[in-house]
């Protein structure tokens, strides 16, 4: 295995790429970047400031503020801030500052994992791993509705799953860095898997290509 690797995971919300990221990099011991929490990142300062989403100077000056090092998971999770993300993330300049700090950040020294929606066709195209994880909207769905019943919510099955479908909508059909699977990448569906299947069948892809 080489001293420092560097694998790109790509995908859809919903997919289980977010933990596949976090079970690898502890797994390779490699350290973890979600890059789609630097978009949230922006978008919640843009909210917390009170200015309009699409105000293109003010969303750069964010952009250029976001400290990787210090990316709050919990409060840049919220729905909000993800809804506001998705229409940040297609300003081309805020797209171009945050890219260049992913890519420093996979130069970590002791290797990285990334995962958004261009890791493998953008930000690291050289990436020693590539994987698209991907699985049904409908299961993605059914994931988020129990997610959020298991944090004592309540949501509608239909609503959670036209939200999705929005949001891919979006992330496939923007003209900046569209989400797809770049064509060296390892294709992953998790529609019919559990984490540690998931988690299994990922780990053997990284180890295949590796040694190799």
């Amino acid at each position: 295995m080489p001293d420092t690797i560097t694998i790109a995971i790509d995908g859809p919300a919903g997919a289980g790429k977010g933990t596949l990221a976090r079970r690898l990099a502890d797994y390779y011991h490699l350290a973890l970047l979600d890059t789609g929490l630097t978009y949230r990142a922006v978008a919640h300062m843009l909210i917390d400031k009170g200015w309009p989403l699409d105000d293109v100077a003010h969303a750069i000056e964010a952009a250029k503020l976001v400290d990787l090092g210090h990316l709050d998971r919990k409060v840049l999770s919220a729905h909000a801030v993800g809804e506001a993300a998705s229409r940040v993330a297609v300003i081309p300049d805020v797209r171009k500052i945050l890219v260049e700090k992913q890519r420093q950040f996979a130069r970590s020294p002791q290797g990285a994992v990334l995962d958004g929606r261009d890791i493998g066709t953008v930000v690291c195209p050289d990436a020693d791993v590539k994987l698209y994880v991907t699985a049904s909207a409908e299961v993605r769905a059914q994931r988020r509705l129990a997610e959020i019943e298991a944090n004592g919510g309540t949501a509608d099955f239909a609503g959670i799953l036209a939200d999705i479908e929005r949001r891919d909508e979006r992330d496939t059909g923007r003209a900046d860095s569209p989400l797809r699977p770049a064509d060296d990448a390892h294709l992953l569906d998790t529609s019919e898997m559990d984490i540690e299947a998931a988690f299994s069948a990922a780990r053997d892809i990284v180890d295949r290509v590796l040694g190799s």
